[in-house]
């Protein structure tokens, strides 16, 4: 005898399946594109300030700043102040950290220079620091990057 009743999904219920799937997953994914750009804009944000902390602590223990270096050089004396982190590796959002010391308009500033980011996405990371606009604050743009400023120049 034959058993009666249904044994497993038709295909059209398969496929009706699968296009929800198909469906939820289209609209998640640019939640999760933003949710990643923040979390680099943060931790970018992070660590372009201990850097910064760590430049501060080098002036105050040696009577000033170290002498300016090319993008992705390790200033003299600063391997000990940056322990730990990648100075000479490409940065969390592309484009490789530079030290600025007397450029730019100002006296001291941690900097990364070409980034993969353009300016819509750097004024989110300008947002966590400080005042969201490139022109102005201690997060600004500067020729070729961005420099987190230490110190102003003296007038």
């Amino acid at each position: 005898m034959k058993a009666s009743g249904k044994n497993g999904f038709t295909l059209l219920e398969i496929m009706i399946v699968v296009a929800i799937i198909g469906l939820l997953t289209a609209l998640s994914i640019p939640s999760m594109r933003e949710a990643g750009t923040r979390a680099r804009a943060r931790r970018f944000a992070r660590e372009i300030r201990n850097a910064g902390h760590a430049f501060v602590q080098y002036a105050a223990e040696n009577g000033g700043y170290p002498a300016d270096k090319t993008p992705a050089q390790m200033p003299e004396g600063m391997a000990a102040y940056l322990k730990g982190f990648s100075w000479n590796e490409e940065t969390v959002i592309g484009g490789h950290w530079d030290w600025d010391y007397g450029q730019f308009g100002t006296y001291a500033a941690v900097s990364v220079h070409q980034p993969d980011w353009n300016d819509d996405y750097m004024a989110r990371v300008d947002a966590v620091i400080d005042d969201g606009n490139l022109g102005t604050g201690q997060f600004r743009k500067r020729s070729g990057g961005y420099m987190y400023v230490l110190e102003e120049k003296n007038l």
